[in-house]
């Protein structure tokens, strides 16, 4: 089969490859995907570019861990009425050494969902780790019924998740957007109300909100916590998911008197149950009819480097999709 690999990091025309290599058979409790569209996320850049200092896990790395396509071989423990089936699946690449930039991919079964009909493969490819990290964003702290929500970055595939999960949740949801093209993106995925950041964020929000929200799906932390902070009613919660930078000044005494919860996310590591209720809930989104994430481009495998530039260089908006 053909496959993109790196046996080194480094810069992508540096280290990716793609070329044959023998075609994986699933064993037991793991399904195998013909490939469709694989789901190309900054975290699959970072490991590729050892952002975070851990080196090469395995000698061989087939990255991304988000992709779609069609089940044709299941292994043993597995119901073989899976086979034919349409699916999405997360963390194919997660602490495993071959992710979804392949034509064949296998993946335990329990990281993988029907796709809705009415979904196509490139936004199944799309949900993995952005939906998975915005359910347990929306949900770290409790339920959010009936409750307000603010979503910071609310266009961001993150954060337009986070919209649409938390308003099927029941929350009033509102989203923060960086720039005024940004503002359809937040308002298709739900929120109530959208609101361009500025210096007068918290008079903007606190017009919506004048009781204070009660949590915040955080995606710059180190900048934002001051704000988030005066926003908050007491005993409110955060769950930060990303920061601008790696240390952060938080208003101490402030957040003590609040009582405020801090969650902080990271989604390799969410516990299996939360994993797979967030994959049902991300399924149902599709089939009531959400559009999904915007995409910026698509790639074929063999441009796979080229997908990986686009979001190193952040040469546009939108997700990042090889299709094979």
């Amino acid at each position: 089969m053909r496959a993109a690999w790196y046996e080194k990091q480094g810069p992508p025309e540096e280290s990716l490859v793609v070329g044959e290599m023998p075609e994986p058979s699933p064993g037991t409790n793991e399904l195998r995907i013909r490939v469709v569209a694989s789901g190309v996320n900054p975290g699959d850049v970072k490991k590729r570019q050892d952002t975070f200092g851990i080196g090469m896990p395995y000698p061989r790395v087939v990255p991304h861990s988000d992709g779609a396509g069609t089940v044709d071989q299941v292994g043993d423990g597995v119901d073989p009425r899976w086979v034919g089936k349409r699916v999405w699946c997360f963390g194919a690449q997660s602490y495993r050494p071959f992710g979804t930039a392949a034509e064949l991919c296998v993946v335990p079964v329990a990281q993988v969902s029907e796709l809705p009909a009415n979904a196509s493969f490139e936004q199944g490819a799309l949900l993995g780790i952005s939906g998975l990290t915005a359910h347990r964003a929306v949900h770290a702290g409790g339920s959010v019924d009936g409750r307000t929500v603010l979503v910071q970055g609310g266009a961001g595939a993150v954060g337009a998740c986070a919209v649409r999960l938390a308003r099927l949740a029941g929350a009033t949801v509102i989203a923060t957007v960086q720039r005024e093209s940004q503002l359809d993106t937040a308002e298709e995925a739900g929120a109530h109300h959208v609101v361009q950041s500025g210096n007068q964020i918290v008079e903007q929000v606190t017009a919506f909100a004048p009781d204070g929200v009660d949590h915040i799906v955080e995606v710059a932390f180190a900048a934002n916590i001051g704000v988030d902070e005066q926003l908050l009613k007491l005993g409110g919660s955060i769950a930060a998911y990303a920061s601008n930078a790696p240390e952060a000044t938080i208003p101490f005494w402030p957040l003590v008197f609040k009582n405020v919860r801090v969650f902080f996310l990271g989604s390799d590591d969410f516990p299996l149950e939360a994993k797979r209720e967030a994959a049902k809930d991300l399924s149902a989104a599709l089939e009531q009819g959400w559009v999904g994430l915007p995409i910026g481009a698509r790639f074929a495998l063999g441009e796979v480097g080229d997908a990986h530039a686009f979001i190193e260089e952040r040469r546009g908006p939108g997700r990042v999709v090889v299709v094979l």
